[in-house]
C-alpha cells in the first residue's frame, strides 16, 4: 500500500488513539485503515443490503469465454 500523509489536530488524534487501544492494534496507521474499511464496509452494507469482502476472494481460474 502506497503512503499518504494525513494531518490529525490533538482532538482527532485522542479519538484515532481510543479506537486504536480498544481494537489492540498496534499503530495509528493501523488504526486509520481499519476506520477507512469499516467505512467502506458500512457504506456497501448501507448501499446494497448486504456485507462484502474487502479482500481477493479466489475462485475459479477458468477464464471467461
Amino acid at each position: 500500500m502506497t503512503g499518504n500523509e494525513i494531518m490529525l489536530s490533538d482532538e482527532e488524534r485522542r479519538i484515532v488513539e481510543a479506537i486504536r487501544q480498544r481494537e489492540g492494534l498496534d499503530s495509528i496507521d493501523q488504526a486509520l485503515e481499519w476506520l477507512g474499511k469499516t467505512a467502506v464496509r458500512n457504506g456497501a452494507k448501507r448501499i446494497t443490503g448486504r456485507g462484502r469482502a474487502l479482500y481477493a476472494v479466489g475462485g475459479k481460474s477458468k477464464p471467461c469465454a
